[in-house]
C-alpha cells in the first residue's frame, strides 16, 4: 500500500503541475484497490504525509520520477485550468492596439508579454496591432533592431498588420506642435532645465509660460533652423502647476539632439519626447485600448493632458504589475557592452534573455504565449517563475524530443564480459512505435563512463549501466555481473566506443565536453539526454534548454 500510496500521488501531482490532491488521491487508490474502502481512515494520514512529501519536490523532480518509473501517463492530457483574459471596456466593434518597443536591440522575454496580450485581444475582437518602432532618440538606437524587432514578433507568431517608424513622421509632430503653439498649449524654453526642474518643485511657473503664442512660434521656427545649441531651449507642454506629482507638470514636449539618427542622418535636431509623439500617434492612428507595464502610469497621466488639450478621444489604457525576471541578463546597455568586449557572442547568446537566445536554446514560442495569457492583466507585481515556464515548455516538446545518451568528461572504462551485451532503450519512453536504440557491446570491450561519476564509486561498489547490465567496480575496470532483482542499484549513463564529441553550451556561461551515442549523429533540434537534459543540438554542439 505504501508503494500504491507513493504511485498514485506522484501521478495526481504531475497531472495538476507539480501539486497532488488529497481528494483526487484517495478517490483514485479506491477506484483502484475497492477493499480498502473499508479501511479508508487506517491510510488517511499516510496519504497526507505522502502527498506533502511529493508537493515539496517540485514540479522538475515529479517530471523526472515520471519519466522513469511511470511514462505511460506522459502522453495523457493534463488537467489544467482554464485560463482566459479579461473582456476589455468600451469595445466598439473592432479595436485597434499597438507595441511601441524602442530600437535599442531586439526583443526580451519581458518585451513579449506586452506583445502577446495585444495580439491576443486584437484576435479576439478583430481590428489592427501597429508596431510602431519609437525611434526619436538618436543617441539609444541599434540600426539592426528595425530588422530584429520584426523578425522575434513574427517567431512569437504575433500578427503585426501595420508598421509605423516615427522618425519618419517629424513633419507630422511639428505641425502638430506649430498648431499648439498657436493656441497656447506649448511653449519655448530658454532655461536651464535643472533651473527649470527646480521652478516646477516649487510650483512656480517660468517666465516663459506667459510669452504670447506669436512669439512661442518664432522661437519655435529659430529651434527648427538651428538656432540655439543642445541644452538652451526646449519645447515645453503646459500642464496643471499644482499637480501633486512634480513629473507631470509642465513637461518637457521637444529637446534638441545633434546626433546623427540612422535612418535620417542630420536632417532633424529637434526632436520629441516619448510622450508627445505617443500621444499624437496614438490619437492618429486611431487607437482604442492601450495594455502596458505600470511603470507608463505617469507617462499615461502626462499624455492625457495632450488628448485633452486637442479635445482627442482618450484611449482605454491598462496597466500591468511589473514582472521581475531572476538570473536573467536584459539590460540593453549591458549587452551592447558585453557583445563590444567579446563578452558575449551576439544578440543570441544563450547566457542572454533575449528572444533570439531563447529561441536558440529550444525554446517553442507557444511557451511564451501561454506563459503570459496565464499571468494575465493582474495590476500586482510579481515574479517571473522560471519552473513554470519551463513546466509549460516542457509539455509542449516532451511528445517529438527523441532520447539519447550523454556522457560529460567520458573515460574510457573495461567491461569484463566474457559474452557479446546488447542494449536496448526505447527512443521515446511515451511513444513505443518509434522503436528502440540498441547497441552491440562485444566481449572485453569498453565504454565511455563519467569521469566524475568514476571517482566517487567504492571499490566493489554495484550499479546498474542504464539498459544495459549490472556491473560491479573492480580497481579501474568494470566487472560484469549477472542480472539479479536488486532494483535499488544506482543507474548511471554510458556511451558506446564509437560515440560522438560534443559541447553543451549552458546559460551559466560553462561548456559541458562530453560524448553523444552514435544514432544521435546529425540530428538537429530538441532532444533529451537522459539523465542530462533537453537540449538543442546543432552541428557538434548543442545549447541546453532545461531539465
Amino acid at each position: 500500500m505504501e508503494s500504491e500510496i507513493r504511485k498514485q500521488a506522484i501521478k495526481n501531482a504531475y497531472l495538476h503541475n507539480g501539486k497532488a490532491e488529497f481528494s483526487s488521491v484517495i478517490s483514485k487508490l479506491i477506484a483502484e484497490n475497492p477493499d480498502i474502502k473499508k479501511n479508508i481512515k487506517s491510510i488517511m494520514e499516510d496519504v497526507k504525509n505522502e502527498i506533502s512529501r511529493i508537493n515539496s519536490l517540485g514540479i522538475d523532480k515529479i517530471n523526472r520520477i515520471v519519466m522513469e518509473e511511470f511514462p505511460e501517463i506522459m502522453t495523457r492530457e493534463k488537467k489544467e485550468e482554464k485560463h482566459e483574459l479579461p473582456e476589455l471596456e468600451n469595445v466598439e466593434g473592432k479595436v485597434v492596439m499597438r507595441m511601441a518597443p524602442s530600437p535599442s536591440g531586439p526583443l526580451h522575454i519581458g518585451h513579449s508579454r506586452m506583445a502577446i496580450l495585444n495580439d491576443e485581444y486584437v484576435k479576439r475582437y478583430g481590428g489592427e496591432l501597429i508596431l510602431r518602432i519609437e525611434d526619436t532618440n538618436p543617441n539609444n538606437i541599434d540600426p539592426d533592431a528595425y530588422d530584429m524587432i520584426p523578425q522575434d514578433l513574427n517567431w512569437l507568431g504575433v500578427n503585426v498588420t501595420k508598421k509605423v517608424i516615427q522618425s519618419s513622421r517629424m513633419d507630422i509632430y511639428y505641425n502638430i506642435a506649430r498648431d499648439m503653439i498657436r493656441k497656447g498649449i506649448l511653449y519655448i524654453l530658454e532655461k536651464d532645465q535643472a533651473i527649470f526642474h527646480d521652478l516646477k518643485l516649487k510650483s512656480i511657473p517660468a517666465e516663459e509660460r506667459s510669452y504670447t503664442p506669436e512669439t512661442n512660434e518664432e522661437k519655435f521656427d529659430k529651434l527648427l533652423s538651428g538656432y540655439y545649441s543642445e541644452g538652451e531651449a526646449a519645447v515645453v507642454m503646459k500642464t496643471d502647476l499644482a499637480h501633486p506629482n512634480p513629473s507631470v507638470r509642465d513637461w518637457i514636449a521637444f529637446r534638441i539632439n545633434t546626433a546623427p539618427h540612422p535612418l535620417t542622418g542630420n536632417k532633424y535636431i529637434l526632436y520629441p519626447t516619448m510622450n508627445f509623439s505617443v500621444s499624437a500617434d496614438d490619437h492618429l492612428l486611431g487607437l482604442t485600448h492601450i495594455i502596458r507595464g505600470i511603470d507608463h502610469l505617469v507617462n499615461t497621466e502626462k499624455q492625457k493632458y495632450m488628448f485633452r488639450a486637442n479635445n482627442w478621444k482618450i484611449p482605454e489604457y491598462y496597466h500591468y504589475g511589473f514582472i521581475s525576471i531572476p538570473d536573467t541578463i536584459l539590460k540593453t546597455t549591458v549587452i551592447k557592452q558585453g557583445i563590444k568586449s567579446g563578452k558575449y557572442s551576439g544578440w543570441d547568446d544563450i547566457r542572454l534573455g533575449t528572444i533570439m537566445a531563447l529561441k536558440k536554446r529550444g525554446y517553442r514560442p507557444e511557451t511564451f504565449r501561454k506563459y503570459w495569457i496565464n499571468s494575465g492583466m493582474r495590476e500586482s507585481n510579481a515574479t517571473f517563475s522560471w519552473e513554470i515556464f519551463n513546466s509549460m515548455n516542457r509539455e509542449l516538446i516532451d511528445y517529438d524530443a527523441k532520447r539519447f545518451f550523454f556522457v560529460k568528461d567520458p573515460r574510457e572504462v573495461k567491461l569484463n564480459n566474457t559474452n557479446k551485451l546488447k542494449s536496448h532503450a526505447a527512443i521515446h519512453p511515451g511513444r513505443p512505435e518509434l522503436g528502440y536504440r540498441e547497441y552491440e557491446i562485444n566481449p572485453k570491450s569498453s565504454i565511455y563512463f563519467p569521469s566524475g561519476e568514476f571517482e566517487k564509486l567504492k571499490e566493489n561498489d554495484r550499479i546498474r549501466l542504464k539498459d544495459l547490465c549490472i556491473v560491479l567496480k573492480n580497481e579501474k575496470e568494470f566487472k560484469y555481473m549477472p542480472e539479479d532483482n536488486d532494483k535499488k542499484l544506482k543507474i548511471i549513463q554510458w556511451v558506446p566506443l564509437n560515440s560522438n564529441d560534443i559541447k553543451i553550451y549552458k546559460p551559466d556561461g560553462t561548456v559541458d565536453d562530453g560524448k553523444i551515442e552514435p544514432l544521435a549523429s546529425g540530428k538537429k533540434g530538441v532532444v533529451q539526454l537522459e539523465r542530462y537534459g533537453y537540449v538543442n543540438l546543432s552541428e557538434h554542439m548543442g545549447f541546453y534548454l532545461h531539465r
